[in-house]
């Protein structure tokens, strides 16, 4: 794969998940900086899960607004019925989010 899309191939460790390049917390600017002073969790930093759109700001906005609108919007499951649709779907989906 070109690594100017921001996608780096890992060496052959046995698993088929891929590398994303990422911009870090300490080398954000502008509008990101900003997105990620407010996703910071407890730790001072941004879930891998936000920071692989760091490279497309328009991602990650889209992905913080779907989340929200899914987690927070209207709806006639609850909030805790919700959460137990998203940890039902990551333990099927081996992810620890």
């Amino acid at each position: 794969m070109d690594a100017s899309c921001g996608i780096v191939p890992r060496p052959a460790t046995g698993d088929a998940m891929a590398h994303i390049r990422t911009i870090q917390e300490d080398e954000a600017e502008g509008r990101l900086a900003e997105l990620y002073a407010v996703l910071q969790g407890k730790g001072g930093r941004v879930d891998n899960i936000l920071k692989i759109h760091s490279l497309n700001v328009p991602s990650l906005e889209a992905h913080v607004a779907l989340y929200r609108t899914i987690m927070f919007g209207r709806s006639s499951l609850s909030r805790r019925q919700r959460e137990m649709i998203a940890v039902t779907v990551s333990v099927l989906n081996h992810c620890h989010y």
